[in-house]
């Protein structure tokens, strides 16, 4: 099935006028000629039905910044300093053998993924060409670690995140640069500790703040690393010609869409 990521139409003169149906309409149409019959997709909207409702959560990186520029807030009580101490991180990851994806990794990691995501009630099925396409490291675009164990060499744990950045509005030199967790696999390492050096080489790569849902398995990490959850902030999946029994708890689904 296809994957709908985005849906877009020019902001100052084609809102409003319908031109979403149309869009969908179309897709439906050049899906269909491929004889694909269903589709996944998300929204921040409510719309009938979701499968499953998840929440995005974010972790600051550079506190000051996203304080000065209006992007966050002072807790209260709390004092910039206080703040920056908070959310200060390593220099440099501490897992031994974390170290960035090459493409001589791809069937390791595409053996790590599918073992990992049939576990889950609706998931990505990657092969080799989908690992290479996805997940191999692009500047701007997506960010890939891996941990290789000193004593085997064999790759044990895997973690990913892309890039998104958002201009702020009255503000258009002013940049965040977002990164978003993307897949992550653990055997070996603890996800909290994994994620931990994650967040340390998106700071590093000048990300300002990591988002990340709470699917799969990272709601075991998320409290523990200082993520705090968007207010309103719900992703809703659904299923296009495909219907589950009942809807799925985040935990259960093991899909990231861009």
């Amino acid at each position: 099935m296809p994957k709908i990521n985005f849906l877009c139409v020019h902001k100052k003169n084609l809102r409003s006028k319908r031109l979403a149906p149309v869009l969908i309409k179309e897709l439906i149409r050049r899906v269909h000629l491929q004889n694909i019959w269903q589709a996944v997709y998300t929204s921040l909207d409510v719309l009938p039905t979701p499968v499953t409702t998840c929440q995005y959560w974010g972790r600051m990186l550079n506190p000051k910044k996203l304080i000065d520029v209006g992007f966050s807030c002072l807790r209260d009580r709390m004092t910039m300093n206080r703040t920056v101490k908070l959310y200060k991180l390593p220099n440099a990851p501490v897992t031994p053998g974390f170290r960035e994806m090459e493409p001589r990794d791809v069937p390791a990691v595409t053996e790590l993924l599918r073992n990992y995501l049939c576990q889950f009630g609706v998931a990505d099925d990657f092969d080799g060409n989908d690992v290479e396409h996805w997940l191999l490291p692009r500047k701007d675009v997506v960010h890939s670690y891996l941990v290789v164990s000193p004593e085997t060499h064999d790759v044990t744990d895997f973690c990913s995140f892309y890039s998104t950045p958002f201009t702020i509005l009255g503000t258009p030199n002013t940049t965040v640069e977002c990164a978003y967790s993307y897949y992550n696999v653990v055997t070996k390492t603890s996800l909290p500790q994994l994620m931990k050096d994650a967040l340390i080489v998106s700071k590093q790569k000048g990300f300002d703040i990591f988002y990340a849902l709470d699917v799969m398995h990272n709601e075991s990490f998320l409290k523990e690393l200082i993520f705090d959850p968007g207010d309103d902030a719900h992703l809703y999946y659904y299923l296009y010609n495909y219907r589950l029994r009942c809807a799925m708890k985040p935990s259960e689904l093991g899909l990231v869409l861009w």
